[in-house]
């Protein structure tokens, strides 16, 4: 009674135009802000949770003039097309403040984080502002950081210091004078107290914007835009600085990059569908030359009854006197609509793959477009870009809305990780960013590492849009994977993507249990609702998702020792459901356990082998697929 009766006080507060003692308050009043001098600090209830120890474009830091006003209640209601909720609300308080350099500082706080940016009014050919936002990360502070390369493939390590080696194989390799990495990309994930987390990214990348991460000096993490070299006249805005904060579940479940960015820009959308994809990569470690192996992909997504197959690099060097077109043409002959690879031609371009060169000039990219629209290419994955700057940003862009005006989908590789794109061009319904199952291809680093960072994307990377980590791989590539084929049937659901691509060869999926081919027919790629039923980064993960009236429960143990992982579900059964479970084999010479249960017999508890995993299908019996 005492909290409900202090939150309600919050509420009347927040609706005047200021606050006494410099203070910003969320609706509920539980994630609040106190301004003194140059820092603002973010509390949740009584605990401290981040301090934002400077604020301000131009030479100097800055500090607030005056008591920030209350501007307005923010009611967020709009809906998505793929991702892990459709139907998505947020409710915030706005505020504005002036800062001593003459710029409007906008801040809003939701009930589960906060967004922050500054506006300049009057612009005049001036190149953009040099920006001061910068986190205090305490030492001792429990962290799980990227290292930054500009294509965001690196891991997620726990850790309590800033004091850490930089990878050498990563990009973009940034070193302070005592040797410690001190570039980092986002998300970043911290815990500031037991059981309470933040997590620092960003939102709402428009144009003549770069995109940011952080750099460090000692415990001061300053977000740092790339390169921008746009002269500005009028009015410019940064993107959103945004700190979700609060549980487990409140960090997963938040849609606070989607809430502050712009609303869709695409008129007609029924076009737009998410699905999962047959892919040829990763078995061959090699393009799409070939059109027998084109073949035998697009007769997987038969037999599987997948929506879609991606044909990646090189289709324009086919052998055998074969071309794109002959490809395009079998999969639509078999009802498969066909996704084809393009090189950005900014990033990897000498001794890369192609096709190169046919989308960087506006005029090139309407014509290819063009071209793939009348041949019945549904989609392109673009891939090779060279980091987070002003022109790559702009140029995403480019190819988003070219692509939506010729009805093709687009999944974005070796680029910059999603920040609300998804809602502003929901045509983007994947993009590659994460360190993910094409590293079996590459170096061995990733069959030892692969368990406890599987258990951690959940928590840092997926949380800020769809990711194409290319899931599901019961062989071998180059490299092998000692993860057991529940863990991996089970990243098909913690992993959300609007394009799910099953990366392993067809004699692999089509020689599984008929129940695990029928899972994978049925699989879906957008999802009604989203829940974290339990875990902690690195150990473990059990997530829920709903697609209509039918639950997919997926859970994975991310270390070496076996684990005992609760599944408690509650009200979420349907009234008369079933529940199919695949499991991990505890007999050798086999690989599933299958059974279809009650779902009132389901157990609350299920036993996981090291680097194991399991899913729960539970359905009503009416609709039992």
């Amino acid at each position: 009674m005492k909290k409900k009766l202090i939150a309600a006080v919050c509420l009347l507060i927040a609706g005047m135009t200021a606050f006494a003692n410099n203070t910003m308050t969320s609706p509920d009043g539980q994630l609040w802000i106190k301004v003194h001098q140059g820092t603002l600090t973010l509390y949740h209830g009584e605990q401290d949770v981040l301090q934002i120890a400077a604020i301000g474009l131009g030479e100097q830091p800055s500090t607030i003039t005056g008591e920030p006003a209350f501007v307005r209640r923010i009611n967020d209601d709009y809906t998505m097309l793929a991702g892990k909720r459709l139907h998505c609300t947020n409710e915030g308080n706005e505020y504005a403040a002036r800062l001593t350099d003459g710029v409007r500082l906008t801040v809003r706080l939701y009930n589960n984080g906060l967004a922050f940016r500054y506006e300049c009014d009057d612009m005049k050919d001036a190149m953009p502002p040099k920006e001061h936002t910068t986190y205090r990360i305490a030492e001792g502070m429990r962290r799980w950081m990227q290292q930054w390369a500009d294509s965001y493939e690196g891991f997620f390590p726990l850790d309590t210091t800033y004091k850490v080696k930089p990878v050498p194989s990563y990009s973009g390799i940034s070193a302070s004078s005592e040797g410690w990495n001190n570039r980092w990309g986002y998300p970043a994930l911290l815990e500031p107290h037991d059981g309470l987390f933040a997590l620092i990214t960003e939102a709402n990348i428009e144009r003549r914007q770069s995109a940011s991460c952080l750099y460090n000096d000692g415990e001061l993490f300053s977000v740092i835009p790339d390169g921008n070299d746009v002269r500005l006249t009028g009015e410019w805005h940064t993107p959103w600085r945004v700190v979700m904060v609060g549980s487990l579940a409140d960090i997963v479940e938040s849609t606070l990059v989607t809430d502050v960015s712009k609303p869709c820009s695409i008129g007609d959308t029924s076009w737009i569908k998410p699905g999962v994809v047959s892919w040829i990569y990763w078995a061959y470690n090699h393009g799409s030359n070939d059109y027998d192996i084109i073949r035998k992909y697009v007769d997987m997504a038969v037999a599987l009854q997948l929506p879609y197959v991606l044909i990646d690099a090189e289709w324009d060097e086919m052998k055998d006197g074969k071309t794109i077109e002959d490809a395009v043409g079998y999969a639509r002959s078999n009802n498969i609509k066909p996704l084809i690879w393009y090189n950005s031609s900014i990033g990897w371009v000498n001794g890369a793959p192609g096709p190169k060169f046919r989308l960087n000039k506006a005029e090139d990219r309407e014509r290819e477009f063009e071209w793939c629209e009348k041949i019945g290419v549904a989609g392109a994955k673009i891939d090779f870009f060279s980091g987070d700057n002003q022109r790559n940003m702009d140029y995403c862009q480019d190819l988003l809305e070219s692509a939506a005006r010729h009805h093709l989908l687009v999944n974005f590789h070796g680029a910059t990780i999603p920040r609300g794109w998804q809602r502003t061009y929901p045509n983007l319904l994947s993009t590659e960013g994460v360190y993910g199952a094409e590293w079996y291809n590459n170096v061995a680093t990733f069959t030892q590492q692969a368990a406890r960072h599987n258990a951690t994307l959940p928590f840092t990377r997926n949380v800020v849009g769809p990711m194409d980590y290319t899931p599901c791989t019961f062989s071998d590539s180059q490299h092998p994977h000692i993860t057991t084929n529940a863990h991996e049937l089970a990243l098909t659901v913690l992993f959300e993507s609007g394009l799910q691509h099953l990366a392993d060869r067809p004699e692999s999926y089509l020689t599984q249990p008929a129940e695990v081919q029928q899972f994978l027919t049925s699989l879906p790629a957008a999802w009604d609702e989203t829940r974290l039923l339990s875990g902690y980064p690195g150990e473990y993960v059990v997530m829920a998702r709903r697609c209509g009236q039918t639950w997919y429960i997926a859970g994975i143990n991310g270390t070496d020792t076996a684990k005992v992982i609760p599944l408690t579900i509650g009200a979420m059964l349907p009234k008369a459901s079933q529940a199919k479970l695949f499991l991990d084999s505890t007999d050798a010479q086999q690989k599933w356990e299958l059974s279809t249960i009650a779902g009132s017999q389901l157990p609350d508890a299920i036993s996981c082998q090291p680097r194991g995993g399991f899913v729960a299908v539970i359905s009503s019996q009416t609709s039992a697929r």
